[in-house]
């Protein structure tokens, strides 16, 4: 177990690094992504931390595109490209979960391997949406009423960043069919499908969720929406719909676990 811990906490703080080397990552985002990786590590083996690698150096990648265009959107998302502590545990809260769960109960593993696949699926959904839909050209509309909206707008979503988050779900399914000997007992088929099918489910609850529970805040000096309590001007903004409490990382986090339920059941259903 000692070797086990000491080799993921070495591939974590490998990967994290570069991360925080490049600006992906905080001080308190490295600190954040060691644990996680080491603790998957420690409960899935190579199989489960190179499918969250595979999330986190597609999504950098990803973050990095066009920045130009992107950085007009920064004022209204609650945070930058540079991901701190809570993001991380926000995308990778659920396979946290499902780590410690394996670690407890053993003969969960197979069912956890899936659901670390769908909730991986839907957090790379998520972020791919977000990170190409945002550069499409034509305005997004808003999940719940179908009206267009300002890009950046939480719950937007269009054709572009639909066909992005599919993607990202079936990256995230093929990374794992290709690495499907840690699911034993587990056709490939399930595996794909469940990332698939985990990924766009969970990037939809999130729209969803951003649609209508999530706390948007409007600043009056500068007279433009955002997630951002304080804003960028540093002026602080007041509530104009959802709830204060929720949060994008709650909202991530709740995606990530609609994906792994989805997958899990999948499973199930197929067995």
């Amino acid at each position: 177990m000692i070797v086990r811990i000491a080799i993921g906490a070495a591939l974590a703080a490998s990967v994290a690094g570069a991360g925080y080397a490049k600006g992906s990552l905080s001080g308190g985002g490295f600190a954040a992504a060691v644990a996680l990786g080491t603790a998957v590590f420690v409960a899935g083996g190579w199989g489960w931390s190179l499918t969250l690698i595979a999330f986190f150096v597609s999504s950098s990648l990803l973050s990095s595109l066009e920045l130009g265009r992107k950085e007009s959107l920064a004022e209204k998302f609650a945070k930058g490209r540079t991901r701190d502590w809570a993001q991380v545990l926000a995308n990778g809260g659920v396979p946290l979960l499902l780590a410690a769960a394996v670690l407890v109960f053993p003969k969960t593993a197979r069912l956890a391997s899936l659901g670390v696949v769908g909730a991986l699926a839907a957090v790379t959904a998520d972020t791919w949406a977000t990170e190409i839909g945002v550069l499409g050209r034509s305005e997004p509309r808003l999940i719940t009423t179908m009206a267009q909206v300002p890009r950046g707008t939480s719950g937007g979503i269009s054709a572009l960043g639909l066909a992005a988050s599919l993607a990202g779900g079936i990256f995230i399914g093929v990374t794992a069919l290709l690495l499907n000997r840690w699911i034993p007992g587990r056709p490939g088929a399930v595996i794909a499908a469940g990332g698939a099918l985990g990924g766009i489910f969970g990037s939809l609850v999130d729209s969803l969720l951003g649609a209508s529970l999530q706390g948007v805040y409007f600043c009056d000096k500068c007279g433009v929406e955002t997630e951002q309590k304080v804003h960028r001007c540093g002026e602080r903004t007041r509530l104009v719909r959802g709830l204060g409490w929720m949060d994008n990382d709650l909202v991530n986090f709740v995606g990530a676990a609609a994906g792994a339920a989805v997958s899990i059941l999948l499973a199930v259903l197929m067995r």
